[in-house]
């Protein structure tokens, strides 16, 4: 199994972080694709001691668009930072996470749109996928990538909680669609039935930790272990077994990021 999409170099996890990925490689975990701020010398400093516990671990940098806002006064300064960090991370693999979140007000949409746009010419230039994450800015984030992709642009929408539409949306830009612990939620019926109708071959699973711990850990710090049980949820909804929905996880993860 591979975790597609984690957060262990947050601060949440550096007095256990040994303990943490011998529970990863103990429930099966082939790697992790790990998400940095760029430019956040924490992450970055705990980066370095991932590989050393884990070398197997990739890296995914970018800004967030919760963080846009910090390069409202000079977009353009984002993908030298973003470019900077992949020079001196040889694990990095992609950038992200990018995208837009109209949810909250930590940016204004205006610059999130920016800063977005200028990392997806970016990844165009590098040959880069890109994760993303969106929220409430569905159309906006489709007509980006439709865009400035041009056509050349692989990656994954994130923590998947769309409609049909969006998915369809993705799966024709030729995007791959991850799920975490939210698909195990009693309520997410109406995410489980836009996820049985996405083909194993277009699907990653992830556990966004320390974030969206899946039932029955729901409440508790996630970690990569449980990114067990979100296959084992794909498996009953495409009524097959763990072993299958492993097997084409993994390998979508290695035709995408090319570990």
């Amino acid at each position: 199994m591979i975790d597609s999409h984690c957060h262990l170099a947050d601060a949440t996890f550096a007095a256990d972080l040994p303990d943490v990925v011998a529970r990863a490689r103990a429930a099966g975990l082939e790697r992790a694709l790990v998400i940095l701020e760029a430019g956040n010398e924490q992450e970055a400093n705990q980066a370095g001691r991932l590989v050393d516990l884990w070398p197997e671990t990739r890296f995914a940098v970018g800004v967030h668009p919760h963080q846009a806002h910090q390069f409202k006064d000079a977009p353009p300064r984002v993908p030298s930072r973003v470019r900077a960090q992949f020079e001196t991370t040889p694990e990095a693999r992609a950038i992200g996470e990018i995208g837009l979140d109209y949810h909250y007000d930590y940016s204004p949409p205006e610059v999130q749109r920016l800063v977005f746009r200028a990392q997806l010419r970016l990844a165009v230039e590098l040959d880069r996928p890109v994760v993303i994450h969106t929220r409430e800015a569905d159309q906006d984030t489709i007509d980006a990538l439709r865009e400035e992709g041009r056509g050349q642009l692989r990656g994954v929408f994130h923590c998947f909680t769309g409609t049909k539409e969006l998915a369809e949306a993705a799966l024709e830009l030729g995007f791959y669609i991850s799920v975490a612990g939210i698909v195990t939620f009693p309520k997410a019926e109406a995410l489980r039935h836009v996820m049985r109708d996405v083909p194993l071959d277009r699907v990653l699973v992830e556990t966004d930790s320390p974030f969206l711990a899946p039932v029955p850990h729901r409440g508790k710090r996630n970690e990569p272990a449980h990114v067990a049980r979100i296959v084992a949820a794909l498996a009953e909804m495409h009524a097959t077994d763990s072993a299958e929905v492993t097997r084409w996880t993994t390998a979508n993860f290695h035709t995408l990021f090319r570990p």
